[in-house]
Formats: C-alpha cells, structure tokens, sequence
C-alpha cells in the first residue's frame, strides 16, 4: 500500500491553484502572490506545482460542484450488471434517468463535464508554463519532454471523458479567451484530434514503462498505450488496431507488469498499485482533509459510503455502512461459475447481516469498493469521504484481453494464450477458445464496476440487444443510437450563447 504523491503534493499547492478549479471560475488562474504569473512559472520548482494541478480534476468526480459523479460508476448504471438503488427513484434522480436512457438537459450529469474541462484548462496552462520555463533556462530539453507528454496525455484523457459521454464537444489545445466560446466539433472530429495528440504524446517517449514505486500516482508509457487502445477500440478504427496490438504486445513483454495470483487481493489495500495495476487513481495520503467545503483537499473518497449497505451493523465482518447505491444485479452474481473467485471478490453477500434495505435492493454489493472500518481514515476530512480506495483505471488483465480481442485474426495461437491467462487466474480449471464471444465473456466477467462493460456494449454493437427493459420495471426503455450520447447540460448551452448545438437525446 502506497501513499499517494500526487495528492499529498497537491495539499502543498492548492492556494495557488484554487482558482482553476471544478467551480465557476475554472478558466481563470489567479496568482496569490504580487508576482506576475509570466514569473512565477518560470523555475523548476513552479512547473512542478502547475504539473500536480493538472493531475488534481483526477480526484474529483465523486463529489464536486454538488454531484456525486464517481467515473466508473457513472458508466456502469447505464450497463447491465448494476442497479442505481439509493433510497428511491428520486435519489440522485439524474442518475436513474442516466439508467433508463432518459436523461434531461435540466436533470443530468453537470459535474464530470466541468471537472473534464478542469482538467483540459490546466494541461493547456502546463504546456505554456513548460514553455515559460524552458524560455528562462530552467529546464532542459528531456524534463521538457517529460513535462509535455504528462500534460498532452493528461489532456487526452480528460479529453476521452467528455466525449465518451457527450461525444459533439468543444475542443481546444489553447485556452479561451474571454468570452470564453470555442468550437463544437462532432464526435468522430473530436476522435481526429484527440488521437493525433495522443500519439504526439507517445512519440516524445519520455516516460517509463512503470515509475518508481515513490512516484506511484504518475503516468507511465503503459498508460499512454492503455488509452490508445481504450479510444482506439471504442471508435472502432480498424487502421490502427494493428498499432494497438503492438502496444498491448509491448507491456506483455516488458515484464514490468504481470496478473496477481489472487484476484480476491486487487481491491483489497494491499492490492494497491499491485505487479497488475498499471494506472489508479489514488485517494489514499497522509493528512487526509478532504471535506464537501474542502473538495480539492488531500486524500479520501466518498465512493465507499456512497455503494455501502444502509445502516449496515458495524460488526458485519468488517465492512463499513454506507447509503446502498450501485447494487449489483442477482443476474450478476449468477453469472459466475462457483469456482471463479471474481464472484466472491465482486459481490458483497450481505445475506445474514443487518442492513436496511433500499430501492433495488439484491442483497449483493459491490465488493470491489467496499468501505471497511479496519481501514476506515480517523482524520480531519468529512466523515463521509475518510476513506483510501483507490479507483483501478488500467489492470494487466486489461491488457491482456485487448491483446487477445486484437489478435483474434491474425495471431489465434497467442489470442489463446492471453484469454486463458486471465480466464485461469480466477481459479478455473478448463480451457476456452479465443472467439471473440469468450473475450466479450471474461471482460464482462472481469471488469464489473470497473466502467468498462457500457462502453464495450456499444463499441461491439450489443448495446441495443442487451440494454433492453428488464423484468422489474426499472429499465423500461432500449438502448438506441439517439441515446449513445448524453444531453450537454442546459446551463453549458445557455452560456455558449448560441454556439453550442445540443445532441439528440
């Protein structure tokens, strides 16, 4: 288990840097001290403090600007494998609407869309200050290098969000200028331009294959290749999928990553920034004082209280209670061989124990997340956010299966090879074929609560058959390519002045 760097240095920088946060005022940096910001970010020292801000928005989307947007979950109640739950239908209404592709321009998810543009205002700033720096003799070319390919991919990734969700976004790689209106561009010119920029990233190389453990927290080349692959299959771009392959062949191969033995372990503390973790977000630092009036403070996530069972008796085998969201779906616990220790290490039985049930209550929850009190953060930060779990974004297992489903054609003997690494991990005994209705199988098998099953639906074309009414009344609309794409937020088209054309929902 690590401390995580980024936060703790963050807690170091956040005066200068809180005016360009996930608030109103998030295009505008303003510098606490009578220097000129033209000065100030022209040594070392100063790049460094603008190079932990742009790894800040990372943090935030489980509680900001008044919303619980935590980023896997957000993707996955629009799936198949869990249920929204909360108290009723009207708790956190936006994301039961979210479920039932009925999301409204007035009554949406608001937060993640400021906190993706946080994060692009402040990898455009980064590169400029790099350039600052550079300028006044500070930094040399490799640091620039190192720099700039953090910042661009950085960009990229926060760039990936809004246009998964929102596909037909602004884009930009200059901050606006007052009055603050930039262009709309569709989503596959968004894709155009995100790619070109990811692979100007990658072609820097100035990044390892895996930092250090005392930089845990920072990006890395496997990273890079992760995300080209994510956006790469999603956009379903044939041409460069021979590229991805590559990519996916070149963490394989570097030994710097492997699966864990156990996958009951990966979720668990000491499961953090494991042989198999190539990117989390981390949430755990010394000092912990994040609160809902300190949201950019260090350490701590409200993702446990948010998916714990209500009122959950404190001596249930040391899970903490929480407010029963995320439900995992019966259906997903059936799922699962008995054999296959994901199931165990997915779904939190509460069968026995003493809760109170809540809306689309399954009796299972997601264990992956789960708060427990033996880990439970006594300091200063609000209650509900005193917990260290880190949000697992990239896994080797990941990689793996994207080698697998790459290589279906033109390399089935390794394809094999690659299912049944992850396939075997989970305890199982037999051995499946590489087809590409296995691959589909162990992912949806793997990966539950990760956000990673929505995006595959779509990008395999499954969505419409899969995302169906269901028997309960809860879902009672399909999927449809009208609902690929989430409304913009009626406060964003109201503000752009006529200049933002709002997506078909």
């Amino acid at each position: 288990m690590k401390i995580n760097n980024i936060l703790s240095a963050f807690a170091f920088v956040f005066a200068i840097f809180a005016a360009s946060s996930c608030g109103d005022k998030f295009l505008t940096v303003e510098n606490p001290t009578a220097q000129p910001i033209e000065e100030y970010f022209t040594t070392e020292a100063h790049l460094q403090e603008a190079l932990v801000a742009a790894y800040a928005p990372l943090h935030w989307t489980d509680w900001a600007n008044g919303q619980y947007n935590p980023l896997m979950i957000m993707s996955d109640i629009m799936a198949d494998q869990i249920w929204v739950g909360g108290e009723s239908k009207t708790d956190n209404q936006y994301w039961h609407l979210m479920m039932n592709f009925e999301a409204l321009p007035t009554n949406c998810m608001t937060s993640l869309w400021t906190c993706g543009y946080s994060g692009v205002k402040r990898c455009n700033d980064l590169i400029q200050y790099t350039g600052w720096t550079k300028d006044a003799g500070e930094i040399d070319s490799e640091e620039e290098k190192l720099i700039l390919e953090q910042a661009r991919l950085l960009r990229v990734y926060y760039y990936s969000w809004l246009w998964k969700f929102w596909g037909n976004i602004v884009y930009y790689e200059t901050n606006l200028e007052d009055p603050y209106l930039g262009t709309q561009y569709t989503a596959d010119e968004v894709y155009g331009k995100m790619i070109a920029d990811l692979e100007g990233a990658i072609a820097l190389d100035a990044l390892p294959m895996r930092q250090p453990d005392t930089k845990a927290g920072y990006l890395t080349k496997a990273f890079a290749y992760m995300l080209y692959a994510e956006i790469v299959m999603y956009q379903k771009d044939e041409s460069r999928y021979s590229k991805a392959l590559d990519y996916m062949k070149e963490i394989i191969t570097s030994t710097e990553y492997d699966l864990v033995a156990d996958y009951r372990t990966i979720f668990k503390p000491e499961g953090e920034w494991s042989q198999e973790s190539i990117f989390e977000i981390a949430y755990r630092a010394d000092g912990q004082v994040r609160s809902y009036d300190n949201v950019l403070g260090a350490g701590g996530t409200i993702l446990p209280q948010l998916i714990g069972p209500y009122t959950l008796s404190e001596d249930a085998d040391d899970h903490k209670g929480g407010w029963g969201f995320a439900p995992v779906r019966k259906e997903t616990y059936d799922m699962y061989n008995a054999a296959d220790t994901r199931r165990s290490a997915t779904c939190y039985d509460v069968s026995g124990k003493t809760y109170d049930k809540r809306y689309q209550d399954t009796g299972y929850f997601l264990e992956k997340y789960q708060g427990l009190q033996s880990e439970y953060n006594t300091g200063d930060g609000a209650p509900d956010m005193r917990f260290g779990n880190n949000y697992r974004i990239y896994r080797f297992s990941e990689t793996l299966l994207n080698a697998a489903e790459l290589a279906l054609a033109s390399d089935p003997t390794n394809a094999k090879i690659w299912l049944n690494r992850v396939h075997s991990r989970a305890g199982l005994t037999d051995t499946v074929d590489a087809t590409l209705a296995n691959i589909k199988q162990e992912r949806r098998l793997e990966f539950v609560g990760e956000g990673k099953r929505y995006w595959d639906l779509v990008r395999w074309g499954d969505a419409s058959s899969v995302l169906v009414p269901d028997s309960y009344g809860y879902r009672t609309n399909t999927w449809s390519e009208s609902k690929k794409y989430l409304p913009i937020p009626q406060s964003e088209i109201d503000a752009a002045l006529g200049t933002l054309n709002q997506n078909n929902y």
